[in-house]
């Protein structure tokens, strides 16, 4: 062998034993996440946004209609509060590779994620002033219609993913899917809370 190719073969390295997946910003899906959750804010904030601006320009506020009733919004807030218990749970259970533990709380998640959605339909009949009526139906229509487009998207992904953790041909990176959907979750939450201020109780300022 030639000096050249000793030195090639010295440079070499062996990666074989590295794992194939990471949790936290060393995967891509964190960062993917990151990022969707960044244009989303910026989404909500906008219509907030809009909303404020509206209510500036407006004669009276409400337009036209009675506030929105509280039950069914405070109910579905306090789920969505106590749904970050096992969600957190999942996520642990998923960062320490536990398959059983995972299973059990993303179907716990899975189960407040549709009692919260059913919550959600209610939540539209108390709103007291249909979409079409003026600019403040509009905007309130708008507010709750996109976070519910994001609980259904998140609802969709993590029944997938329950479904992926029972599944045989089950894979380790799957971990880092439930991880990271875990931390969407957490945006799911954390946005309700000023849409909710926006929603049912600025109109009663």
């Amino acid at each position: 062998m030639t000096p050249a190719r000793e030195q090639g073969a010295a440079d070499t390295l062996d990666v074989s034993a590295l794992p194939t997946y990471r949790f936290g910003h060393g995967s891509l899906m964190w960062w993917g996440t990151m990022g969707l959750m960044l244009i989303e804010g910026t989404v909500f904030g906008l219509g907030i946004m809009m909303y404020f601006y509206l209510r500036g320009v407006a004669a009276a506020w409400p337009i036209d209609a009675a506030p929105p009733d509280l039950l069914w919004g405070t109910l579905n807030t306090l789920i969505l509060l106590l749904s970050a218990w096992p969600n957190q749970l999942a996520k642990a259970a998923a960062e320490r590779e536990d398959r059983s533990g995972a299973r059990l709380w993303i179907l716990v998640c899975l189960a407040f994620a549709v009692v919260f959605l059913a919550l959600r339909a209610l939540e539209f009949t108390t709103l007291n002033i249909s979409w079409t009526a003026n600019a403040y139906g509009s905007v309130i229509w708008l507010l709750l219609g996109l976070h519910t487009t994001h609980l259904i998207t998140d609802t969709v992904d993590t029944g997938v993913l329950a479904a992926l953790l029972f599944s045989r041909r089950f894979e380790g990176k799957r971990f880092v899917d439930v991880s990271e959907n875990a931390l969407y979750w957490y945006f799911v939450i954390g946005s309700w809370l000023p849409m909710y201020a926006v929603v049912y109780l600025a109109p009663r300022i």
